[in-house]
């Protein structure tokens, strides 16, 4: 499943974080990472993904 989630995290940040972590503090900030600059929002996602 978290290659999955991977796979999704790098082509939408945001719902490879929602399918990790839910509608939580987490999932918002990656949505403004991403806003921001698409790298900055893979990069969060991978990183939520991984540490879980």
């Amino acid at each position: 499943m978290d290659i999955f989630r991977l796979i999704v995290a790098i082509l939408l940040p945001p719902l490879g974080v929602f399918l990790q972590v839910g509608l939580s503090g987490q999932f918002w900030l990656n949505v403004l990472l991403t806003l921001l600059g698409y790298i900055p929002g893979i990069i969060h996602a991978v990183w939520i993904i991984l540490r879980r």
